[in-house]
């Protein structure tokens, strides 16, 4: 019997109620990646005319963030085995309210700079957290496992869609006032504290249908106890895969808001354009969970990557109000899925045991792709290419990754079937 075939015999959770509590869970994904820093897209651009930043300083704070990020991933394996996953959970989604919140009260750069880099600590802490608690509850279901990934990275597009209904509202309403896109921040601080409070809730619930969530091991974990390091230096090609990714879909992220607007379409259509994308993004978590329990090497990987440089290169061909939709609601219905997909291949190729540091090492390389996409990207744009070019680097960059990920075999030698 699988040691997942076992924690399903020893923990019969009903499939109905796992799927509530990987909906629950996704809140943190939510959090982390929808609110704390895929909302600044739509505040880039009053931020950017207020204080008259040049597009590589707008760059800059995703860049600070994602700096913050790979502090983060790499403090979350010490920080979970000290007081495991649930805790830090919990307050890396308090601490992110906090920052978000004190973006709100500076218009200096320099402290801009230093929020958004908390932010981005704090946000890893939840993402890494949330991804392995995930991880955990799709053991009770292998045959379901890639669907139970997917809700919870799914749940980046709540993020985006409540920031998407949210933010643009209270940018109308604070338009005369100073400064008046600090009230979105404020808002954005709520939407945080209030997920923090349903996921100190949720990480009770996780207790009592026997997740491990606390410090030390699970008990699949403890069965498995491993004799030597993870074999992360076998999984190369889809770490360099993932890591081109997030220099790839930042740059989108960041900046297709303020391409929009530079085109001259309308805030309502815009709004609609990233409601959309997010929905898109809730919507995913079964377009390619098959794909996620099927595939043990980077086929995956490689798929998602190839179709999100389509989504991300349209932007930069065209204006064309249904061109543009159909961009969104493709780099929506994917990008989390390439998240999910390391998640999935690192249970498949690596014992339990080593789940959390697999997960921090794709999380690591992750980051650090962020820290270079959203500051070239912004360095571009400043030149005679403007946005559109941009965005042609980041798809250039996502298919190279696509190309990568592709040699990716599974570590025993299975031919990537499951």
């Amino acid at each position: 019997m699988s040691v997942s075939d076992a924690r399903s015999a020893l923990h019969p959770v009903p499939l109905w109620q796992g799927v509530v509590l990987a909906v629950l869970l996704s809140l943190g994904a939510a959090v982390s990646l929808g609110v704390t820093r895929f909302a600044y897209g739509l505040l880039l651009p009053p931020m950017r005319d207020d204080l008259g930043w040049s597009y590589a300083l707008a760059g800059a704070m995703n860049t600070f963030n994602a700096v913050g990020y790979l502090l983060g991933a790499l403090s979350v394996p010490w920080l979970m085995r000290r007081w495991g996953a649930g805790p830090v959970l919990v307050a890396g989604a308090a601490l992110a309210s906090v920052f978000m919140a004190g973006s709100g009260f500076f218009t200096a750069a320099s402290p801009l700079l230093a929020q958004r880099l908390l932010a981005g600590v704090a946000s890893a802490w939840v993402f890494v957290a949330g991804g392995l608690l995930a991880a955990r509850l799709g053991g009770f279901w292998p045959q379901r496992s890639g669907w139970i990934l997917g809700l919870y990275y799914g749940g980046t597009g709540w993020g985006i869609v409540v920031s998407a209904l949210g933010v643009p509202p209270t940018l109308v309403w604070a338009a005369q006032l100073a400064h008046g896109w600090s009230w979105a921040w404020w808002l954005l601080a709520l939407v945080c504290a209030v997920s923090t409070v349903v996921l100190a809730g949720l990480v009770r619930a996780l207790r009592r249908v026997g997740l491990e969530v606390d410090g030390g091991t699970t008990t699949a974990a403890a069965s498995e106890t491993p004799t030597r390091p993870p074999a992360l230096g076998r999984l190369g090609w889809a770490l360099a895969g993932y890591a081109l990714f997030g220099v790839g879909y930042i740059g989108y992220m960041t900046f297709v808001i303020a391409l929009l607007r530079e085109q001259g379409h309308a805030d309502g259509a815009i709004t609609v354009f990233y409601t959309l994308l997010g929905v898109a993004v809730v919507g995913s978590s079964r377009l390619w969970a098959g794909w996620l329990d099927r595939f043990r090497g980077g086929q995956a990987l490689a798929r998602l990557n190839g179709l999100l440089g389509v989504a991300t290169v349209v932007p930069a061909l065209t204006s064309a109000w249904g061109a543009l939709l159909a961009s969104g609601l493709l780099f929506g219905a994917v990008f989390l899925s390439v998240v999910a997909s390391t998640t999935a291949l690192v249970r498949h190729n690596l014992p339990a045991a080593q789940w959390a540091t697999g997960i921090s090492a794709f999380t690591i390389v992750f980051a650090a792709g962020q820290i270079v996409g959203p500051t070239v990207v912004g360095w571009i744009a400043d030149g005679p290419g403007g946005l559109e070019r941009g965005l042609l680097f980041s798809a250039l960059a996502l298919w190279l990754g696509s190309a990568l990920a592709w040699r990716q075999r599974p570590l025993d030698g299975s031919g990537g079937r499951a």
